[in-house]
């Protein structure tokens, strides 16, 4: 329980230190983001981690999640309105192969299984990692074209253009 509140705290504060120097104040929305970032990314290491790991997890999130909510969809120009990749993707993969470095017990952590070290452990997180991320988009891709052999994946440009709330809904959802 520890870890995990240390590594969300931390992983908070340093997105929303993060959002102040790159855009002169942090937001509430940040912090909560980066909140969430710490949680995903302690998930995978929580039972394996000391306190000090959980901080440096937490900070190391934080700081890659914001990039990844921010300068690498930008650059890459995926639709992720959510910043479900971002945030959940990227901590992921970021707590999953830090688990291999942080359980080490010079680390404060409870150490590796089978008489292996740091290096082995990152190794398998790695391996992890890759056919965790292989197994994702092969299914997402079934799954996608599925749905776009039977519904569609997008609405038409004059409904995009509209705005959903009144093209599909006949409302306005936000009044400006």
């Amino acid at each position: 329980m520890v870890v995990t509140q240390l590594a969300t705290a931390m992983a908070a504060l340093t997105w929303m230190l993060m959002e102040w120097m790159s855009h002169g104040k942090p937001s509430a929305l940040g912090l909560t983001t980066g909140a969430v970032a710490g949680l995903v990314a302690i998930t995978p290491a929580s039972g394996f981690v000391g306190p000090m790991g959980a901080l440096a997890l937490g900070g190391i999130s934080g700081v890659v999640c914001f990039f990844g909510a921010t300068t690498i969809k930008r650059k890459m120009g995926y639709d992720d309105s959510l910043d479900a990749f971002g945030v959940h993707g990227i901590g992921g993969i970021v707590g999953a192969m830090l688990t291999g470095v942080f359980a080490s017990p010079s680390l404060g952590g409870i150490g590796f299984a089978k008489e292996m070290d740091m290096a082995g452990q990152v190794w398998v997180q790695g391996v992890s990692v890759a056919s965790t991320g292989l197994y994702c988009a092969v299914i997402s891709f079934v799954l996608l074209k599925v749905i776009d052999g039977l519904m569609g994946l997008r609405v038409d440009e004059e409904s995009e253009s509209t705005g959903l709330d009144i093209a599909l809904h006949g409302e306005r959802g936000y009044n400006y």
